[in-house]
């Protein structure tokens, strides 16, 4: 006679039932609501309790919307269904159904909060001994935007399609003045053919003037850049040197025909993709402990490449509460190397490894092993970085960049499944590139 476990779903429960015997002790559901519990969030109860009837607490949606991206759950409507289907989600939840309207507006709505309390996850992190900050590597990633890149549209096009558009415009118009001599085609409705041409030439207009104010603010940053290319070659000539090449031209505030703007996202740009290919993206920085791999400073910009991100890192570096510690070293490839952000480093008292040209995979063993260059003679900073860069302590230390910073993001694309921002708007891609790395951070803890 065969024995089995008995199946029996008709018995009601003897006693009421705890959430807390759901799930191991070592759960990580269990560790994020432990953490939640941890943190202040005063400033969200205050701003969402109080009207109309019961809210769900800030702590339970915040728990939800924490293991929902750890786990790869972020649609607001997966969670709805996970608080029903899942063991740990119904655990968080204390086997409540919050529904996906009141987690995408509260998502929505304290993403400003949410970021700052990434911070506080830190210091909580140092209050545990996880972590001290010290040496930290920064890279960049390209995150999809809320927008098809076929929803983007050129200067060069804006002005073709508002041509046609405006001919079309007077082409019905005259065919309405003669509508009494001559009969109108079959189905054709003039004035509305009128009213949606009219409406598109408002949001080609809008478009138009976006992309002349993109050009004016790039003019005004290639300006200073072409000042002080002029002031270089000024200097060459009065030391008695003939500057190399031709002189630089001076900026256009004028749009390139190549100059766009995204119907969905505006604030979305085109990037290039690891796939050699173009996407409407968002440039997702992370700068990593090297010891534990947390992230310390997460930043979204529009900038296609990472030749700026320096400046906007190292402000929020200084912002950090001091009990987590001083940075003493910041490691990032050749796509932040400039001699500016080398002096941006120095003047923050941090010392930039910055990579000037892409390593080699197989330096030769004799070179490996050969002993240092002597120190140079000189107050050059990109000089001194240079001669750091070729030594070994230089070369283990800034190995660490590739083994730190690149598995955070390759763990955050595959493992947690997050490629592609949720909202759309800047600040919105900012608050919610904080809540992922909140996220990796309660998990990597």
């Amino acid at each position: 006679m065969s024995r089995f476990v008995a199946v029996d779903r008709d018995t009601a429960y003897l006693l009421p039932p705890s959430v807390d015997e759901w799930l191991p002790q070592d759960h990580l559901a269990r560790f994020v609501v432990e953490v939640i519990d941890q943190l202040d969030l005063s400033e969200l109860v205050r701003q969402y309790a109080g009207r109309g009837s019961a809210a769900y607490h800030p702590a339970m949606l915040l728990g939800l919307l924490v293991y929902g991206y750890a786990t790869g759950v972020h649609s607001s409507r997966k969670i709805e269904r996970a608080c029903h289907d899942s063991v740990a989600f119904r655990f968080i939840a204390a086997n409540t159904r919050p529904d996906h309207d009141s987690i995408a507006t509260f998502r929505r709505r304290f993403l400003p909060q949410i970021e700052a309390l990434f911070v506080h996850v830190l210091v909580l992190a140092r209050e545990m001994n996880c972590l001290k900050l010290g040496n930290i590597a920064l890279d960049g990633t390209k995150i999809a935007a809320n927008a098809s890149k076929h929803r983007a549209l050129s200067w060069e096009y804006a002005n073709r399609i508002e041509a046609q558009l405006r001919q079309e415009v007077q082409l019905l118009l005259k065919l309405a003045e003669d509508s009494d001599s001559r009969p109108v085609n079959d189905g054709l409705d003039v004035p509305a053919e009128i009213a949606r041409r009219e409406q598109r030439l408002g949001a080609i207009a809008q478009a138009k003037t976006k992309i002349e104010q993109r050009a004016r603010e790039r003019q005004a940053v290639e300006q200073q850049e072409y000042e002080a290319k002029c002031a270089k070659r000024q200097a060459q000539r009065e030391a008695g040197k003939k500057p190399r090449g031709q002189d630089p031209q001076p900026p256009s505030s004028e749009p390139k025909p190549g100059d766009q703007v995204n119907l969905t996202d505006e604030e979305s740009r085109i990037m290039p993709s690891s796939d050699g290919g173009f996407g409407q993206s968002y440039n997702a920085q992370a700068a990593v402990d090297t010891q534990t791999m947390l992230v310390v400073i997460p930043h979204v910009s529009q900038a296609p490449n990472d030749k700026r991100e320096i400046a906007a890192v190292l402000d929020k570096v200084q912002a950090l509460p001091q009990a987590l510690g001083r940075v003493s070293t910041l490691l990032a490839d050749t796509g932040y190397f400039s001699a500016a952000n080398v002096l941006a480093c120095e003047a923050q008292f941090i010392e930039p490894l910055l990579s000037m040209k892409r390593e080699s995979h197989h330096i030769p063993v004799l070179q490996r092993f050969a002993a240092d260059a002597p120190a140079p003679e000189t107050d050059d900073p990109v000089a001194k970085m240079a001669h750091r860069l070729g030594t070994k302590k230089g070369r283990v230390l800034y190995g660490l960049r590739k083994q730190t910073v690149e598995p955070v993001f390759g763990i955050i694309k595959r493992v947690m499944g997050w490629r592609q921002m949720s909202m759309r708007g800047l600040d919105k891609a900012r608050g919610e590139w904080s809540l992922v790395t909140m996220a990796w951070n309660i998990k990597r803890l």
